[in-house]
């Protein structure tokens, strides 16, 4: 049996792969799992019910979803607060501020409106461990919580949600946006109603744009998957920067006031250049993935900075960052982690603090973003292969090493299987952007005459 659970959550075709009946069940076998430990035992000693809440993007399969987990939930004697469309990392941090026993967040993230999600957060609002995740999965299709009378769980409206979410991420900032002019791609998802609003009240002169969702027009020709209208928009209203969300809120990249597009890497250089002057970045060390440029890491060591690198998915990083106590992580995508504030990536908090390190430097972001000059890469993804095979195929790995010898240290390879399709991918860093192509290529075409279906 496949492994229900992939590098963040259950996640799949909505009403195809990820059903109604997958989601109550899911729902009752996590129930199970997260209300145990010292904190549970604390909850009984209350004389209380064990709390989650469950909150949803804005696509039109997050309803009968939310419905279904709630039903889960609630008819196996938890209370529900259900917040409605939140961005994920607001759910996680409410699960904290609230001290409720673990969170629920039903979204696909990036992907297109048909997929959909179920994610958890644990007590505390963190990530769930492989070991957890494995453990819910085993009680799938087995004994279930049934209480009754006044046994089953209450399912109520979290009113505040929103605005305590909004005075936490101004907290982190001490400076005012007054002055900047910034355009924000909600990507038509669950920052509609709240990142815009957010920044007028940091003192920032905003333009919004993909604040409309209407269920299906998710992460459709906006946000942080596609930067066109952002890019169009900043240099239209001649705002001094872009800020694009994904469907959920967790990633942020950026524009600058030219329209040149801001990623991950150069948005985490920035910041942790920024909090070393300061003395703010634990031991001196940002925590990245391996799809990271090697422009961030050359641009990081001059600065005096170290960078760690884990497999590809935020929750590394955040394993990473949590076993090292580091306080700063993320992903070229724009997952950015600020352990200070986060447990988990969040693209409102990161924007905020992106704006208010211009502010605070006087500097366009253009001129931040030149601490860093990335590498010549490309990505390119073989489909129509049996990725399984890809670890055990000796002429694949013998091609790799020729041509990672070749590159020296002057670019580097990564191939990988997905973690969230059946493909490929082959990375490649190199000096100039016809080498990286030409060894990319090399590599997908052998993957693809080895592991073809």
């Amino acid at each position: 049996m496949s492994r229900l659970f992939g590098t963040d959550g259950v996640r799949g075709l909505a009403n195809v792969e990820l059903t109604a009946d997958l989601a109550l069940h899911l729902a009752q076998a996590a129930s199970q799992v997260l209300t145990r430990g010292r904190h549970a035992d604390e909850v009984r000693a209350e004389g209380r019910k064990p709390r989650a809440i469950v909150a949803r993007d804005p696509r039109i399969s997050g309803e009968f979803l939310t419905a279904a987990v709630s039903a889960g939930l609630a008819s196996s004697g938890i209370d529900v607060l259900d917040a409605g469309v939140l961005p994920t990392p607001a759910t996680a941090f409410l699960v904290k501020d609230i001290n409720a026993d673990f969170g629920v967040m039903i979204s696909a993230s990036h992907n297109k409106a048909e997929d959909n999600g179920i994610k958890f957060f644990s007590f505390g609002g963190t990530k769930l461990p492989d070991i957890v995740e494995e453990r819910i999965e085993s009680f799938l299709g087995g004994d279930r919580l049934m209480p009754t009378g006044g046994g089953v769980g209450r399912i109520r409206r979290f009113a505040d949600a929103e605005d305590r979410y909004i005075v936490h991420l101004l907290s982190t900032i001490d400076v005012s946006l007054s002055g900047l002019h910034v355009v924000i791609d909600c990507a038509n998802g669950a920052a509609a109603g709240i990142s815009p609003h957010t920044f007028k009240d940091a003192g920032a002169r905003v333009t919004a744009i993909g604040v409309d969702p209407d269920g299906l027009n998710i992460n459709e020709g906006s946000g942080s998957t596609d930067l066109a209208l952002l890019q169009k928009t900043v240099l239209e209203v001649g705002a001094d920067l872009g800020i694009a969300h994904d469907g959920d809120a967790d990633r942020c990249l950026a524009v600058d006031a030219k329209g040149n597009v801001i990623d991950g890497d150069h948005i985490m250089a920035i910041l942790a250049v920024a909090m070393n002057n300061r003395g703010q970045l634990k031991d001196s060390t940002l925590v990245a993935t391996v799809m990271s440029n090697l422009g961030l890491e050359r641009a990081l060591a001059a600065n005096g900075i170290a960078l760690r690198r884990t497999a590809v998915g935020d929750r590394y990083v955040l394993e990473e960052m949590e076993n090292g106590s580091f306080n700063l992580g993320g992903e070229q995508s724009g997952h950015i982690v600020f352990a200070d504030h986060a447990t988990t990536g969040d693209g409102l908090l990161t924007g905020l603090h992106l704006a208010a390190e211009m502010v605070r430097t006087g500097k366009t972001l253009a001129e931040l973003a030149s601490v860093m000059t990335a590498m010549p890469q490309i990505l390119v993804n073989v489909h129509g292969v049996d990725h399984t095979r890809l670890a055990a195929d000796t002429e694949i790995a013998a091609l790799v090493v020729e041509l990672e010898a070749e590159l020296g240290d002057e670019g580097r390879i990564l191939l990988r299987p997905s973690g969230t399709e059946p493909l490929v991918r082959v990375m490649v860093e190199a000096a100039t952007q016809e080498h990286a192509e030409s060894v990319a290529n090399r590599i997908a075409a052998l993957v693809e005459s080895k592991l073809a279906l």
